[in-house]
């Protein structure tokens, strides 16, 4: 029995620092995995770690970040990857980087999570940082953030755990998937 080959696409999931960008991606590719259908992600963090290393948090990098991060997702998603990118995407401009880069691939997921408590989370210590004035333009404290206006779903995550949001966004997803295994 012939598998169908695996169509890409690209889940672009966006909000604050601490929102839950990177958990929900962690357990959307885990049941992905479950279902055999490939995926990767690509984190925000790690791609300023190695591709990105020489982008600063200006609005033209931030810009310039989200355009390589969405070439490489397009590479890898027409060849059949689904691709998980996180990655904060603070503006309505970069998002429309993205999709114009990424066209019917490209499926907008914006993490919504009030500001409080993503300050209150403060999982890797920025928001401290930022309060104190040792941490320059960071999105949502002494850089913007717009809320998106055409996410394809909105996951509220003050409210909904994780796994919750996770099982939302398979839903959403899944007629996108169907019928595809592992290539």
């Amino acid at each position: 029995m012939k598998s169908t080959p695996q169509k890409g696409m690209v889940i672009w999931i966006l909000g604050l620092s601490g929102a839950g960008k990177s958990t929900i991606s962690n357990l959307l590719e885990e049941q992905l995995q479950r279902e055999n259908i490939f995926s990767i992600q690509l984190d925000g963090d790690e791609l300023r770690a190695g591709l990105n290393k020489n982008l600063g948090f200006s609005m033209e990098d931030r810009a310039e970040n989200i355009r390589r991060a969405a070439e490489t997702a397009r590479i890898m998603a027409a060849k059949g990857i689904i691709v998980i990118c996180s990655f904060i995407t603070p503006l309505n401009a970069h998002r429309a980087i993205a999709r114009e880069i990424l066209g019917e691939m490209y499926f907008e997921v914006f993490i919504d999570c009030p500001l409080s408590v993503c300050q209150e989370r403060d999982v890797k210590g920025l928001y401290k940082m930022a309060g104190n004035n040792t941490l320059k333009n960071f999105t949502g404290i002494s850089s913007a953030f717009e809320k998106p206006e055409n996410a394809d779903l909105v996951l509220l995550t003050e409210d909904q755990t994780p796994q919750r949001c996770c099982d939302h966004l398979y839903a959403a997803i899944s007629p996108r998937l169907a019928g595809l295994q592992l290539i």
